[in-house]
């Protein structure tokens, strides 16, 4: 592994020194003086903290004038050691691009580290110095709602993902005034809590650990991270925070990470109640002897471990080599030199303008086409548009475009659909209705909605979930179309008039009905600033919708946890034979595989080749297939590259994605692809992995489907 342990500096042993033991524990603390709480604040601590030393970072304070104020305070102290201001830029800062697992569906790491780089330039620039992100949680449950902030449900996916954000948030050097410290969250296996329910424990087994949900964090490591954030839930009883066999050994000792660990909020207190600490003095000592560095808001450090040293729950030299980590990160980010002064005023114009133009392409790339059952795209030149549903407002309502955790982005510079339309359509008149409440049932104008779309050429169907369900503590039983919008979709339906569905939401939404009996159905999630302009050209044609599902889109509750990874089965579903796995009242499929997206039928693959057949576990496999376009425009082919170990003990899963190539091809072109395979890329995720010989399928295909996959085998040698 590239990634080496860095010693102290000179100066931090010097610093270290000097500072008495509740200086050292102040800089293990990390207080909120901001206006946005992600939890209850168990212990309200004053800016007073940080005039006497006692505080080593600050999050959730925004705006450079109050951020130096604070950071002032900290340098004139006796030390003056300088404070670090964290805050949540998960998909922008000002500009914001689509969430996360919107933004994943792209399948372009280009792009990942693009709009990363620009959150992290946006936000240096403002005084922050690090962000909490990414998150990485392998998902398979859309009922937890943080499945939003993540790239999905396949770990090879995510740990490209990882290391693309991790590469486009710190850049070349942290200390640069457009680099942010990236925080790889949430470690580990807080995608798989009990039930899709917020901050509940999980149940995996110790090979799912190692090949799901460990492989994006190794990533993350490898690329540099400088800090990473244990989940809130626990495994097998023991909560992440205190988890010292995973921190202090996996994450330190295997991986050799030398960055921080920073606690969750209030999760270092919340260890009492999780049942495995008495009080404040036995939950920071689990928590600092598990390798975490800093404490978030709880002051479980700041009053429970002087009296844990007094008790012998922990040693100096861990609260000393915690206080070192903290002050490499700080030396990394240039933060003892003189930082730089953010320019008054509004960036200019271009680089607005380039901003605004990267989050509309990334709002291109996200979006996908779910089904264009009536060839309805482009939607050529309607004389009359009405927009419909609760995402169909004229003003307001941009916290529904830009989602969750949307940073300081303003949501009013998000513009409305209809608006975008008039933009794009000038000839034509723009209607637009709300018809129903998005979150709850009663408050409606049905009749109102339906007037309106009657003399209507061409109908958008905006529903969706709002923002405020989808996120953290954001769970839901029932992942479908909240209130009166089923209502709503069966009237416009029965109108028979051509509709195209617009679906707004963090999770694959459970609505079979609805989005079959569209004529056109489009998934564009939250998709950041620049998500209606973007809409607006996909309707037009100016460009496709270019994203793909990161996630298998389940057509039941009942189907939950849905994913193209599961392992075999001795009783693998045969349509002939009842004592098969099987559902007796649907198919087992997903209403919508992994990968799933682009115009329907636009590309066809043919003559898969691989070469060698037989390799070893040093050599290269080269897999050739022809991508041909039947579409009318310019579209890229989403290429998807999986293997099948035909014999493995333990077994692995029917399919693991291993490789995704877009190609770029123009109206009625055939290319020849190929991509390059290392056969190491043969071996499982986990660490440790070795080649395993014997024979493998390799299969191609536009998606996660198995029946459409073009097959061919390799057979792996141990020379």
């Amino acid at each position: 592994m590239s990634h080496r342990l860095r010693p102290a500096s000179r100066h931090a042993r010097a610093l270290l020194k000097r500072m008495t033991l509740a200086e050292k524990i102040g800089q293990l603390t990390m207080i909120t003086l901001g206006d946005q709480p992600t939890g209850p604040i168990a212990d309200p601590v004053t800016i007073a903290e940080v005039h006497a030393g006692r505080v080593g970072s600050v999050l959730n304070l925004a705006g450079p004038e109050r951020i130096a104020q604070v950071q002032a305070l900290a340098r004139a102290t006796r030390l003056g050691i300088p404070l670090v201001f964290g805050l949540d830029v998960v998909h922008g800062y000002r500009t914001v691009f689509p969430v996360p697992i919107a933004e994943a569906g792209a399948f372009d790491p280009t792009l990942w580290r693009e709009t990363a780089r620009v959150a992290a330039a946006e936000a240096r620039r403002q005084g922050i110095h690090l962000t909490f992100a990414p998150m990485l949680d392998i998902a398979r449950d859309p009922r937890w709602g943080r499945i939003v902030e993540g790239p999905g449900e396949d770990p090879w996916l995510a740990a490209r993902f990882a290391a693309a954000k991790v590469t486009g948030f710190q850049g070349a050097d942290l200390a640069a005034p457009d680099a942010l410290a990236a925080t790889a969250k949430h470690f580990v296996a807080y995608g798989a809590a009990v039930a899709g329910r917020d901050y509940a424990g999980a149940e995996v087994s110790a090979t799912s650990l190692a090949e799901v949900y460990l492989p994006p964090f190794r990533a993350a490591v490898e690329a540099g991270v400088a800090a990473v954030m244990p989940a809130f839930s626990d495994i097998d009883g023991v909560p992440m925070t205190a988890h010292a066999a995973l921190i202090a050994g996996r994450l330190r000792r295997v991986w050799g990470f030398d960055g921080v660990v920073i606690s969750d909020w209030d999760a270092i207190g919340q260890l009492v109640a999780h049942g495995v600490a008495a009080d404040l003095a036995e939950a920071a000592a689990l928590a600092l002897r598990a390798g975490v560095d800093i404490d978030m808001v709880s002051a479980a450090y700041r009053r429970g471990l002087p009296e844990a040293l007094d008790r012998g729950l922990v040693e100096p030299e861990a609260i000393d080599a915690a206080v070192l980590r903290v002050l490499a990160l700080k030396e990394r980010l240039g933060l003892f030199e003189a930082e730089p002064v953010a320019p008054a005023g509004p960036p200019p114009a271009a680089e607005a303008a380039g901003r605004r133009a990267l989050a509309r392409h990334a709002a291109e790339r996200s979006t996908v086409l779910l089904h264009d059952r009536s060839s309805l795209l482009p939607v050529g030149s309607p004389r009359r548009i009405a927009v419909i549903g609760p995402f169909a407002r004229a003003a307001g309502g941009g916290s529904d475009r830009i989602g969750p955790w949307a940073g300081l982005g303003d949501p009013d510079q998000a513009s409305s659909l209809p608006a975008a339309l008039r933009a794009r359509f000038p000839d034509a008149e723009i209607v637009s209705r709300v018809g129903v409440d998005a979150h709850r049932p009663g408050r409606r104008d049905i009749a109102g909605a339906v007037a309106a779309a009657r003399q209507a050429d061409l109908v958008l169907l905006c529903l969706g979930e709002p923002a405020d369900w989808s996120g953290e503590a954001a769970s839901r039983a029932e992942p479908g179309l909240p209130g009166d919008q089923p209502a709503l979709a069966e009237a416009i339906f029965a109108l028979e008039r051509p509709t195209v569905l617009i679906l707004t939401g963090g999770r694959p939404l459970i609505a079979s009905a609805v989005i079959d009996r569209a004529g056109t159905a489009l998934m564009a999630w939250f998709g950041g600033t620049e998500i209606a302009p973007a809409l607006a050209g996909i309707l037009a044609g100016d460009v496709p919708a270019g994203g793909r599902l990161p996630v298998s889109w389940p057509r039941s509750i009942g189907q939950i946890p849905i994913f193209f990874a599961e392992r075999p089965s001795g009783r693998p579903f045969a349509p002939d034979n009842p004592f098969t796995s099987h559902y007796l009242d649907q198919p087992n499929a997903p209403h919508f595989p992994f990968g799933h997206g682009g115009t329907p039928g636009a590309f066809a693959l043919s003559d898969l080749a691989v070469a060698p057949v037989t390799v070893g576990p040093a050599e290269e496999i080269a897999i050739a297939v022809t991508v041909a376009s039947t579409a009318a425009r310019a579209e890229d082919a989403v290429v998807f590259v999986f293997i099948q170990a035909l014999k493995a003990l333990p077994n692995r899963p029917v399919l693991e994605l291993r490789a995704v190539e877009r190609v770029a091809l123009a109206p009625g072109e055939t290319r020849r692809a190929t991509l390059r395979l290392p056969a190491a890329a043969l071996d499982r995720l986990g660490d440790g992995a070795v080649p395993e010989p014997g024979r493998y399928a390799i299969r191609v295909g536009l998606d996660a489907d198995r029946s459409r996959h073009l097959v061919a085998a390799v057979t792996l040698e141990t020379r």
